[in-house]
């Protein structure tokens, strides 16, 4: 199956760079690309795209906001959205993956981690480039943001809902494991894990594994890592 790309950055040469590269591959394609959030937006409806890498600073309706718009349209449930930045490092990312991203990536990463992270995001997986560990995300979702409304006092109540073993799995996502990992971890097979993970998903309204790791920490589950 073609995965189905569209580029979204207000730099016309990335988005030609970019597009070079993902055309080469014979299991993807660039359907569109967009220079700013709206029309992102509108063109991954149009354009029935899988993938959408996104910048977050664009004109207009930035990528921020365009994820948010991306992941709350049931007609586009199915798009995944990979932020792509200068600065791994910044509270935008953790705020984008609130807002439904399935991961972020540099724009300076190699051309073989851009394609692999199309190919991750479209089997529906979370997607933290190597820059980006599991403590740095933990400890920016820990940050207290004034601004932030989007947080749902209910989530924590729903955790309830979780089977002791789907908590026990949760936890180990949040921790940036694999199926395997887990599976591995745990003693069960990985179908087992993918099973539980589904389920945990379905349950706390999860769109991916990117979203579980955002739950976690936020309904208090699992606790930042003090460096």
């Amino acid at each position: 199956m073609t995965i189905r790309v569209l580029l979204a950055d207000d730099q016309a040469l990335l988005r030609s760079a970019f597009r070079v590269l993902v055309d080469s591959e014979p299991d993807m394609e660039v359907v569109g690309e967009a220079s700013d959030g709206a029309e992102a937006v509108r063109l991954a409806k149009e354009h029935r795209a899988d993938v959408v890498l996104m910048d977050i600073r664009m004109p207009g309706t930035d990528g921020l906001a365009a994820t948010r718009l991306i992941s709350a349209d049931p007609e586009l449930a199915d798009v995944r959205v990979v932020i792509l930045t200068t600065f791994e490092v910044d509270d935008y990312v953790v705020q984008s993956l609130r807002a439904g991203a399935s991961g972020f990536l540099g724009k300076g990463a190699e051309p073989e981690e851009l394609l692999n992270a199309i190919r991750i995001a479209a089997g529906g997986q979370a997607l933290l480039s190597p820059a980006a560990t599991t403590g740095l995300i933990s400890r920016f979702l820990a940050q207290e943001d004034p601004a932030d409304g989007e947080r749902d006092p209910a989530r924590g109540e729903r955790l309830d809902s979780l089977t002791v073993r789907e908590r026990e799995v949760l936890v180990q996502v949040a921790g940036g494991h694999s199926n395997d990992e887990i599976a591995e971890r745990l003693e069960v097979s990985p179908l087992t894990v993918k099973t539980h993970v589904n389920r945990a998903m379905a349950k706390l309204g999860a769109r991916d594994r990117a979203q579980l790791v955002v739950i976690a920490y936020e309904s208090g589950l699992v606790r930042p890592r003090v460096e």
